[in-house]
This record gives C-alpha cells, sequence and structure tokens, in this order.
C-alpha cells in the first residue's frame, strides 16, 4: 500500500502571513523543565516550575523547581527557542525567587516540623550558580521580592499551620512575619535585615498572622497579603505600618459551587465569600492587585484591585470566571472548592499601556487586563497557562510574558511542568479557538469529542463521559473568529431527564434534522456501547431510538469502542479506537449498521505501528467519494508521533458479515495534524478528537480538553486543511 500526501492549504499558514489590526499576547514556546536535569540523571523524577523571575536583561528565567530542591535556569535569548542551563542545587525547598541584575535570591525552607519552622535567603549568581551569601531568616520563608530599583528585598515568613492539627485553622504558632531590609549594591547584607511583627492586627486570628506574598513598590513599601486572616498590610521602608485591613467579602451569583458530578449549572451564590488573597502586585505606588485564590474559608474566584488606604478600587467579582467558562477552562471537578481558583499576579507596561495579568491555577489560564483606566480595567485576552500556572513575570522590554506551571503528570504518563513564554505582538489573538461568549445564556462546556458539519457553516458537537450527567450536543458557528458555540441541547430520555450512562464520542446528521450519536461503551461503568437516534430537541427517540451492539460484537467486544459516526446513504459507519478481541495487530473495525435491512457487517483498517503507547482512531466523517477518519497516538508532548487524517475510498467500504475474515482497506494521508498542534506554541497534546468537513472542502479538527482534569483546558477548534475537492 503507497500513503501519499495531499496537497492542502492551512489555515493556520495563511494566518501567520496575515498582520494583525492590534496588539496581542500569543504563546511562542514552551520548556519543559525536565530538560534541566543534568545528563545521566533519571528524568523521570518529578519536577516543577513555580515561582519565575528574570534576569535584568531579560535574556535569562530562574525558576523555583521545589521536587527537585533547585532553581532551574533557561536561556530565552532567541524566545522561540528556550534552552535548557541546568539546575542550582539547594539543599532545601526553595520557596520563591527574585532577581537584581544577574544574582537570584531565593527563600529555602528548611523546616523539620510546622512548630519548628527554619530557612535562609540565599543570593547566586545566575550564571555560574555560585552561592554569594546566606542569611538566615529565623522561620519557614514563602514569598521574596524586589524593588525595581534593586534597592531592597522583602520575605514573607509564613510559618505556616498543619492543616491536619486544630481542624486546619490558625492559631498555631510560632507566628509568621515579615523580613524587609536594604541590599547593598545589589548584594545580599544579612546586617542590614528587620524582622517586623505582623500580629495583632487582623481580626482573624491576630496571635497567628500567616504571611502569604509581598511586593515592593518605588517608595520601598511592601505590600503583605494575610491569605488565612483575610487581611493586608502596607509597611514603609522602616518597618513601620503603614495600613492595615481586611480584605473583605464578595457576594458572588450565578456560580456553580456543588460538586455534582461532572454537570455544569451556574445558578448558585455564596454570599458574603471572604477574599483570602494569594499573589499581590503593585499598579503603581498607590494601588495594588490581588489573586483572591482562598485558603481556609474563602476564595471569591475573582481578583480585587486595592488602593493602599483599604478602599477596593475594583473588584472583578464573578466575570473572571464566568469569562474562562466561555472559553472551555472552568474546572468542574473545583465547583465546590474554590473554582477556577485565581493564584497569581503580575503586572506590566507593554507599548505604553499598563497591564494585570490574573492567573488561574485550576483553570490553567491567565487573564490579561487593561489597566489604563484602574476603576474599569478591561478583560482584553485570556491566554492558555499550561497545567497549574503558579508564578508570571512580565520582561516588557523585550514584550515577553512567562508563566510557570507546576503540575507535573509523569507518575500518570501525562504533560511534564512547563514553564510557557508569551509575545507581545502586531498579530491577531491566536486563543481561544472556540467560545460561547455572546450566546443568549452562559453555556459551559469541555471535554467536545466527535463532530459533522452542517449547511451554513454550522458544526455540531457533543461532549463525552467527563459530563456523564450532562450529555450535550453543541451548534457551533465557525464563520466567526474565534468560532463560536451559539445553542447547547441537552441530551434527554423520553421522560425529560438526562440521558446518563452514554458516552458520546461521535455524531452525524440524520438527514430529517436530527441526528445519531455514538456511544463508547465502558461495560464496568455500566455504559453500553450503542448508537442512539436523537431528535433536533435533543430527545432519544421511541425504543427504537437504541441501536444495541449484536451479539458477535459483543462478544469481542473491549473498553475503546466507537470513535465516531457518519451516514452513508441507509449505512451508518462507526470507527472502533483499538483492537478488539478477534482484530489483527494493528488493524481495527469500521463498523457498518444499515438502517433499513438492520444488517450489520465491518471492515478492517491498518493502523500504525505505535513507537510507544498506543495508536487508535478518534473519529469518522464522509465527504465526496471518500471516508476521512483520525488516526492519532495516545502520546503528549515530545513523545507524539501520530496526530494524522488518512482517506479511505468510499468504494472500498464494502461490509463484510461479522465473524469472518474482513476486507482491509486503504488509506491516503490527508493531513499531518502535528505541525499544526505545535504550532499552538505549546506542547503537542494528545486527543485530537473532532474531525468536520464543510461541503467546500475545508477540514475542521478539534481536540478534547477532558473538562479541565489533569488538562491545560486548552481546546483547539481550527480549520485545518482541505480535501481539495469541492
Amino acid at each position: 500500500m503507497t500513503t501519499k500526501t495531499l496537497l492542502l492549504t492551512s489555515a493556520l499558514a495563511l494566518a501567520a502571513g496575515t498582520a494583525g489590526a492590534e496588539m496581542n499576547f500569543n504563546r511562542i514556546a514552551a520548556f519543559g523543565t525536565y530538560l534541566n536535569m543534568a545528563e545521566g540523571e533519571d528524568v523521570t523524577r518529578e519536577s516543577s516550575a513555580e515561582i519565575i523571575a528574570a534576569t535584568a536583561d531579560g535574556m535569562t528565567l530562574v525558576y523555583t523547581d521545589s521536587p527537585l530542591e533547585a532553581l532551574g535556569r533557561i536561556d530565552i535569548r532567541d524566545p522561540k527557542a528556550p534552552k535548557p542551563l541546568g539546575n542550582i542545587a539547594l539543599g532545601g525547598e526553595p520557596t520563591s525567587v527574585a532577581i537584581v541584575g544577574a544574582t537570584a535570591f531565593v527563600g529555602v525552607n528548611t523546616s523539620d516540623s510546622y512548630t519548628d519552622p527554619s530557612g535562609y535567603l540565599a543570593a547566586f549568581d545566575v550564571a555560574s550558580g555560585a552561592e554569594l551569601g546566606r542569611c538566615d531568616l529565623g522561620g519557614q520563608p514563602d514569598s521574596v521580592a524586589v524593588a525595581k530599583d534593586g534597592s531592597r528585598i522583602a520575605v514573607a515568613i509564613e510559618n505556616e499551620r498543619d492543616e491536619d492539627l486544630g481542624d486546619g485553622r490558625t492559631g498555631q504558632l510560632p507566628a509568621g512575619f515579615l523580613v524587609q531590609g536594604a541590599l547593598k549594591d545589589g548584594m545580599l547584607a544579612c546586617d542590614a535585615l528587620m524582622k517586623v511583627d505582623l500580629t495583632g492586627l487582623a481580626e482573624v486570628s491576630p496571635e497567628d498572622p500567616e504571611p502569604e506574598f509581598v511586593d515592593i513598590n518605588g517608595l520601598g513599601e511592601t505590600v503583605v497579603t494575610l491569605q488565612e486572616n483575610n487581611h493586608m498590610v502596607v509597611v514603609a521602608a522602616d518597618g513601620s505600618i503603614v495600613s492595615h485591613f481586611s480584605a473583605g467579602a464578595v457576594d458572588l451569583v450565578n456560580i456553580d459551587a456543588t460538586d455534582e458530578r461532572a454537570i455544569l449549572k451556574f445558578d448558585e451564590s455564596q454570599m458574603g465569600r471572604v477574599r483570602e488573597p494569594d499573589a499581590v502586585k503593585w499598579l503603581d505606588d498607590d494601588h495594588f492587585a490581588t489573586a483572591n485564590e482562598g485558603d481556609m474559608d474563602g476564595g471569591s474566584r475573582g481578583w480585587t484591585l486595592f488602593h493602599k488606604d483599604g478602599s477596593v478600587v475594583y473588584e472583578s467579582g464573578v466575570s473572571f470566571e464566568h469569562a474562562l467558562i466561555q472559553i472551555g477552562h472552568y474546572p468542574d471537578k473545583r465547583s465546590d472548592s474554590k473554582g477556577v481558583e485565581p493564584e497569581s499576579v503580575e503586572t506590566g507596561t507593554f507599548g505604553g499601556t499598563p497591564y494585570i495579568f490574573i492567573g488561574s491555577e485550576r483553570g490553567s489560564a491567565v487573564g490579561v487586563y487593561d489597566a489604563s483606566n484602574p476603576a474599569s480595567p478591561v478583560l482584553k485576552q485570556i491566554l492558555p497557562s499550561g497545567i497549574g500556572p503558579e508564578g508570571y513575570v512580565a520582561i516588557p522590554e523585550r514584550n515577553l510574558l512567562i508563566s510557570a506551571n507546576e503540575v507535573d503528570l509523569i507518575e500518570d504518563g501525562g504533560v511534564r511542568s512547563h514553564v510557557m513564554i508569551f509575545e507581545y505582538q502586531d498579530a491577531p489573538a491566536a486563543y481561544p479557538q472556540l467560545t460561547s461568549e455572546g450566546a443568549d445564556e452562559l453555556i459551559g462546556w469541555g471535554a467536545i469529542s466527535g463532530m459533522v458539519a452542517d449547511e451554513d457553516g454550522i458544526v455540531w458537537a457533543v461532549n463525552d463521559s467527563f459530563y456523564l450527567f450532562q450529555p450535550t450536543i453543541f451548534k457551533i458557528d465557525t464563520k466567526v473568529t474565534p468560532a463560536r458555540i451559539i445553542d447547547a441541547i441537552r441530551v434527554t430520555r423520553q421522560d425529560g431527564n438526562p440521558a446518563q450512562q452514554i458516552d458520546m464520542e461521535g455524531i452525524t446528521l440524520d438527514g430529517k434534522g436530527g441526528f445519531y450519536v455514538a456511544s463508547e461503551g465502558r461495560t464496568e461503568r455500566l455504559i453500553p456501547h450503542a448508537i442512539y437516534h436523537v431528535s433536533a430537541d435533543g430527545v432519544i427517540k421511541n425504543r427504537k431510538g437504541e441501536i444495541g451492539l449484536p451479539p458477535e460484537l459483543m462478544a469481542v467486544e473491549k473498553r475503546f469502542g466507537f470513535e465516531g459516526i457518519t451516514k452513508v446513504g441507509d449505512t451508518l459507519w462507526m470507527a472502533v479506537q483499538r483492537e478488539w478481541k478477534d482484530d489483527p495487530k494493528h488493524h481495527v473495525k469500521l463498523v457498518a449498521y444499515n438502517l433499513e435491512t438492520k444488517e450489520w457487517g465491518a471492515v478492517h483498517y491498518p493502523k500504525a505501528t505505535p513507537e510507544q503507547g498506543w495508536v487508535g482512531l478518534s473519529e469518522i466523517t464522509l465527504h465526496g467519494d471518500h471516508v476521512y477518519v483520525i488516526e492519532r497516538d495516545n502520546q503528549i508532548g515530545a513523545d507524539v508521533v501520530t496526530k494524522k487524517i488518512y482517506r479511505i475510498p468510499l468504494a472500498e467500504m464494502q461490509p463484510a458479515p461479522l465473524g469472518g475474515d474482513l476486507p482491509v482497506v486503504s488509506k491516503e494521508l490527508v493531513v499531518d495534524l502535528v505541525p499544526q498542534l505545535a504550532a499552538q506554541g505549546g506542547y503537542v497534546v494528545d486527543k485530537v478528537e473532532g474531525l468536520a468537513i464543510m461541503e467546500d472542502g475545508t477540514i475542521w479538527a478539534s481536540t478534547d480538553n477532558d473538562g479541565v482534569d489533569d488538562s491545560s483546558g486548552e481546546t483547539f477548534f481550527w480549520a485545518a486543511g482541505s480535501t481539495g475537492a469541492n
């Protein structure tokens, strides 16, 4: 069999050469922290990028790596091609890093216990890795900050509580405090550091402040968050208290506050939800922004801009979370906790515009706010940050924004911890590519799986079993950019209840205004392998609307079943993802069901031999005189080999009876999707699940974001090329 590549026009390639009408941040590179491990070191060890900083020239990044007890370094002289510079061993857990010139100041936790906290502040030459000095801090450090002019340093000594003791409440001594002082010519001098007592200020456990995050303004004033105490403190350079005040509370309406097992429903409220801010950053000498993550009692799912006198200048309320919901980055499993959980904040002026960047730890995204008017910041973009963003650094002089993402899924065979690099550029915004913004109501979505094209630029898509109790058909308008979900049709039984226990992995039109949906079975979860006939309003038709598999297939079935469905005349064709018990190695079935005769049959499809993991089919659709499929491996990042669209001549789709020898079809490569996925600037994602082909031959592809569970939440939905046939 000869495989050839068809010529096609990539929408991504065209977009890359088109000048944008305005400046936007777009991701240009990703760096896996495992790349900094020394030759011969076990690269399967967990690694993590948490807090990140840049040298004064903006050419080198330094991040804390807690699992490795190290500082990682990255060469970004060419920001589109970051290079490893290796790790600096610390002999303890790094909690934060800040840089003056080319000297990195890192807080290191060496605590033996919660009741005997200890740590030190050390200075390192970034280029050589040589330690230049260290100071004992007398407690467990958390955040470290330096003044922009390099004259001062501040360290939050948290002395964190034991969350397994006393119901996890504060009031556990020893109390935390602030350390601050001058740097002498950018160098560390222990005798210049002073301890600032923060007890007796907060209403919540005044005896036990747990300083979380610090930042220094141009006046030498340090702002400190006391997260669990829900309190803010501004400290002058001489150690006196400039102001202190409660961080206050927010009324939240139209949120999902219940873990109701994979149902997106935004009709609940939480009144008087205390902010409990984590990260804080000065916008100017009078205003600072907080990311209100919450910890002990609160978390307001948003962010706040305060004046240092304690007045609230701006409160995002639920608007930040709602924006993440609309782009499919809502982490439903966190509904009963803290929702999208804003944790990080950074500020910077790009092109004369002051920006505030708000990182969502659980939504794995960063909101970009134009803060030209501090009383009314404008959300300009949401960027895909990577899994679990912990820290950001802005480098306006080089038009760069950097995110450090702490989650490393090496133990689960998933993606590694990454540092993401974004550039402020004259180009259209590359992300999001799919949104529900502008719909009549707030539509939550995720885990997009099968797709099918309709007339007038419409694509219909389904979510998979991540939302097992809310199966939904989405109507997507591809004529706008980004593509927009304009309707969500809930799939129900005849009694009006949600059609639970189905795993929708494929959808096709029935030619009469309704749909056929393919469900991938999973016997141990009582999810049947089946086909469902669904009306235009989402109702599974009467008992004839559910088509179960025949005994010949059920006798050989495995978990990885139907991953797509298409209609050819009176016949439905379903792609089986992986080999079942009777399939030859590296061959899977394309199963046929004739709606008129009720007969079943199949052909065999030859798939690639995996280099590691497995290779299978994720979609099938008819266009012209060919059937098109997605063939992909289950690998992610640097291990990806196969994410491809092939086509099969329709003339070869002649099903043979089940139970005997099946004919093997030929395949022709249409497009290799790996270069297009790599062009998104991050690591190559694993689950290319959706395929739809318009009447003019335009190919639309999409990825499954796994409901933002151990996933970056990114959904790519893009025009991947053309069939070359009209």
